[in-house]
């Protein structure tokens, strides 16, 4: 089976937060055009948790490609303190039609301290893709 030109089985998911350098809307747009355009065309799904403390984002498809993109992402001024918390396969995409879905952290998220006190980084790879799962699950 293939979703976007990639094997279901050649799905590979990666999750990676880092702490936003000089956020504003105007930002956060020109990221999400970009990506959103970027990843439609190399079949990359996903979303991304932003507020002014906190990127948390998950992004899925061929391996080769979300790794293309976060190598991408590391270089980006836009982004300090890059961390890669999780990389693996998966069976199935969980925003199979989000070039870019984009949401705000949400109140059962961290808080602001919480992220400041490293809870982030302590967060297991379940409990990450727990917060993608979640996000999945809600309308939009």
């Amino acid at each position: 089976m293939t979703v976007e030109g990639v094997r279901v089985a050649d799905i590979y998911q990666l999750i990676y937060s880092s702490r936003p350098f000089g956020f504003d809307e105007a930002m956060l747009n020109g990221i999400l055009v970009k990506a959103r355009r970027n990843n439609a065309r190399d079949g990359i799904t996903g979303a991304l948790v932003c507020r002014h403390d906190l990127f948390l984002q998950l992004l899925e498809g061929n391996r080769d490609a979300v790794e293309g993109v976060f190598a991408r992402i590391m270089g980006d001024d836009r982004h300090a303190d890059v961390t890669q918390h999780y990389g693996g396969a998966s069976a199935e995409r969980m925003f199979p039609d989000w070039a870019m879905r984009d949401d705000p952290a949400r109140s059962w998220m961290w808080s602001p301290a919480q992220v400041a006190d490293g809870a982030v980084a302590r967060a297991s790879r379940d409990e990450l893709l727990g917060v993608f799962a979640r996000l999945a699950a809600e309308p939009v």
